[in-house]
């Protein structure tokens, strides 16, 4: 899983890249719609949708003539469930804190309560 993240979020590490995924959430793209904002070549769009591909962000699929671009929503489930896991550490960290400093001066509570 942590090879996988790794490789999630260094493809997000890129302005333009992160640009791209943000299109793709609202609708599926060819290369050329998705070149069409940037002052760079198809071919450096198609290193990016590559970059993209490999992480397991996107996929590309043929419908007839067109060849468009995919999102792999469930590729944000495995990113939310690991970001969700710090910020509930991060928070119980924060609640102890809150808890020593309460127990070591009981008329915090009381000042912060005045001082609103």
């Amino acid at each position: 899983m942590e090879d996988r993240l790794s490789k999630v979020f260094a493809a997000l590490a890129d302005p333009m890249r992160r640009d791209m995924v943000a299109r793709l959430a609202a609708d599926d793209a060819t290369v050329n719609e998705l070149a069409e904002p940037y002052d760079v070549s198809l071919q450096a769009v198609s290193k990016h949708i590559k970059v993209l591909a490999d992480a397991g962000l996107v996929r590309r699929s043929r419908e007839a003539q067109r060849r468009p671009v995919h999102l792999e929503a469930e590729v944000f489930d495995l990113m939310t469930a690991w970001i969700e896991r710090y910020r509930r550490q991060a928070e119980e960290r924060y609640r102890r804190l809150d808890d020593l400093l309460a127990a070591e001066d009981p008329a915090r509570d009381d000042t912060q309560g005045a001082a609103s």
